[in-house]
């Protein structure tokens, strides 16, 4: 009973915190019975489902909530990202971009295409969600989300207006939608110390340079074939070259792999075997490094890294920062499967950041509330001091 009466009186709290965005008592309260379903073990999380949950008899209060009601979603998720910072921050935090897929029918949902779904793991007929994680030591979340919209939809402005999306809303691609997100976290002064990514985002330029401009050090996936600047030696003497990631990494010695947990998977530690080289020698800061992950079982097994950050920065601390974007799978996972993050049923453009945002909220309150009461994880990667 106790726990109960932490909960209801934990929930008020947050309803209390965004209250003030909704013009009106009764979608106010409709979002808190939303929120409240979210949460509930209901099956499948839509509007005919909360609203019998809510003891409604038709779901058109909720349908009002996500399509018609005067509230105002941006302000809500600039909230929940002061709930979370409130609760989680950390300067050793680590930001997390990254994507996932809406499998839809149909082509009226905004956004929606024939496009490649990393949860379906092939092309499908789906929106994109690109969205901003924040994981700590104690805990991860989402921080902020932005509908990806194809060209296909953008250059038909009819179509737009008829999901709802403003002719202002032009087209951008998943890492200028990123640089947007970390800009707002940044901007509110959410803390921490790095920013993750796959390889999406890191082989976009931009991004990087963003974050460079910024003073925000980052570990980014690339793809084997990114050209990275690095001084090699040659039987004449070092020279400056620009190689492929996986050049460079042929020409590590063997003692510059080090055996590196990257925490607790589901059969045991992640071990690999890790390796730094210096890149961008010409740089008159010397914290720019490729990062390389070699699978013990099987030493063609790769991955590659581009990093920034302090000069003293240790190895570690880049493992721990590259295996955080593992994060944000996670998050995903549990956002569908215990607050029904996927199971809108709404078209709208507007529509679809009102369920995903309320969603959002939802996670975050569980997230935060677990964490509260949770013993901290056996092999949870602690960030690496700076000695």
């Amino acid at each position: 009973m106790a726990e109960v009466e932490l909960w209801a009186e934990g929930l008020a709290a947050v309803h209390a915190r965004i209250a003030s965005r909704f013009a009106r008592s009764e979608p106010r309260e409709r979002a808190l019975e939303y929120v409240r379903g979210l949460l509930s073990p209901v099956e499948r999380k839509n509007g005919w489902t909360l609203s019998e949950r809510a003891g409604a008899a038709n779901p058109d209060g909720m349908q009002r909530l996500l399509a018609a009601a005067d509230w105002d979603v941006d302000l809500v998720r600039d909230d929940v990202r002061g709930y979370v910072v409130e609760h989680l921050g950390d300067p050793a935090g680590v930001l997390v971009v990254d994507e996932t897929g809406f499998l839809k029918k149909g082509t009226k949902s905004a956004g929606v295409a024939r496009q490649y779904s990393g949860t379906a793991g092939r092309i499908e007929n789906s929106q994109i969600g690109v969205f901003l994680a924040y994981a700590t030591p104690v805990a991860r979340t989402f921080l902020d989300r932005e509908l990806y919209l194809p060209k296909a939809w953008t250059e038909d402005r009819d179509r737009c207006r008829e999901a709802g999306i403003g002719d202002e809303v032009a087209f951008a691609t998943k890492p200028e939608l990123a640089i947007a997100m970390i800009g707002r976290a940044l901007d509110a002064g959410v803390p921490a110390g790095w920013v993750t990514g796959d390889e999406v985002y890191g082989q976009h330029g931009g991004l990087r340079a963003t974050l460079e401009s910024r003073g925000m050090p980052y570990v980014l996936a690339v793809p084997v074939n990114q050209r990275v600047i690095a001084r090699v030696e040659t039987d004449t003497g070092d020279r400056v070259a620009k190689l492929r990631a996986d050049e460079l990494a042929r020409s590590l010695p063997a003692q510059a792999f080090k055996k590196i947990s990257a925490g607790n998977g589901a059969k045991g530690p992640r071990l690999y075997h890790w390796a730094r080289a210096q890149i961008r020698p010409l740089e008159s800061a010397d914290g720019y490094w490729l990062l390389v992950r070699r699978s013990i079982s099987d030493p063609t097994d790769l991955a590659y890294y581009l990093c920034c950050g302090p000069e003293d920065t240790p190895l570690r601390e880049l493992v721990r920062v590259a295996e955080a974007r593992w994060a944000i799978e996670e998050t995903f996972q549990s956002a569908k499967g215990q607050v029904g993050l996927d199971q809108y049923q709404v078209r709208r453009y507007e529509s679809w950041y009102r369920h995903i945002t309320l969603a959002m909220l939802a996670h975050a309150f569980l997230t935060i509330t677990t964490a509260a009461t949770a013993t901290p994880k056996k092999g949870a990667i602690e960030p690496t001091p700076r000695t």
